[in-house]
């Protein structure tokens, strides 16, 4: 008697359980109609409704595709865009391997370092000087530059390679001005290439090395110039202390004071910018 009402139970809850998912279903599947495309049934008629037919909302602006438009005689947008992209992004080799910026960068840390001072001037303020010190004696070769290369390739007068050609001239000039001839020879040598008639025939690939390497032994030979002064400060110093029997007083306490004294009364950054300046040649 308990099995079968068990099983009535069994029954009476599977039938509620079929007409409460036939009842969730059933509006699923009525809720997207089909509508039957204008002229694939029949009965149906075409729409004749066109775009001219509609009327303009207030507030939406009008969109207007132009592709029958003349192209502009100078570089499009998306030209010139690419091209300040690349040059952006060869503008800090370009700063550093074809212009004097290496030359002033290490001419004023190696001064940095002679005075002893560790912290001060910042980096910043040492690079920051060295780039526009770079600026300033690159300015007319920049501005020769823009006037044969760049602005007539934005106006569409000659092509791209032209204007590349164009543009290194300037920079040829400046850096064979800079440049050793031994350097040069060096790595005519080691580039396995028949020797120039001139040193204006030379490569990039061969010039722009020498010139690197110029810079850093002209770099190097103001440093020493400007390192010597205050190393003799050093070593007076030192020698009086020893004589003085003050052997556990650092040297540097006492000549530290001597050469900022010093490097200030004769106006040392302005003497040595000066100096920096005038030492590159053909500007």
């Amino acid at each position: 008697m308990a099995a079968g009402r068990r099983r009535l139970v069994a029954l009476l809850a599977l039938a509620a359980l079929t007409l409460l998912v036939g009842a969730v279903l059933a509006p699923a599947a009525h809720a997207q109609p089909v509508v039957p495309a204008p002229g694939d049934g029949p009965g149906v008629p075409e729409s004749d409704v066109t775009v001219d037919d509609v009327d303009d909302v207030d507030g939406v602006p009008d969109v207007i595709i132009d592709l029958d438009g003349e192209e502009d005689a100078g570089v499009s947008r998306a030209v010139a865009l690419i091209l300040l992209l690349t040059i952006g992004s060869m503008a800090p080799g370009l700063l550093l391997l074809m212009t004097c910026f290496t030359r002033f960068a290490i001419v004023l840390a190696i001064t940095k370092q002679a005075l002893g001072l560790q912290t001060v001037p910042p980096p910043q303020v040492l690079v920051g000087m060295a780039l526009f010190l770079t600026f300033f004696v690159m300015q007319p070769i920049f501005g020769e530059i823009n006037e044969s290369a760049l602005q007539p390739l934005l106006a569409g007068e000659i092509d791209q390679g032209t204007a590349v050609a164009s543009a290194f001239e300037p920079l040829r000039e400046f850096m064979l001005a800079q440049t050793r001839d031994a350097d040069l020879q060096m790595f005519v040598d080691l580039s396995g290439t028949e020797q120039p008639d001139s040193p204006e025939e030379l490569g990039a690939s061969v010039l722009i090395p020498a010139f690197v390497l110029s810079e850093l032994r002209t770099a190097f030979i103001i440093g020493f110039v400007i390192y010597v002064p205050f190393l003799i400060i050093d070593l007076v110093t030192a020698a009086v202390l020893m004589s003085m029997g003050m052997v556990m007083l650092p040297p540097i306490f006492i000549s530290l004071p001597l050469k900022l004294l010093m490097f200030v009364l004769v106006d040392g950054w302005s003497l040595l910018v000066g100096q920096v300046v005038a030492s590159v040649n053909a500007v």
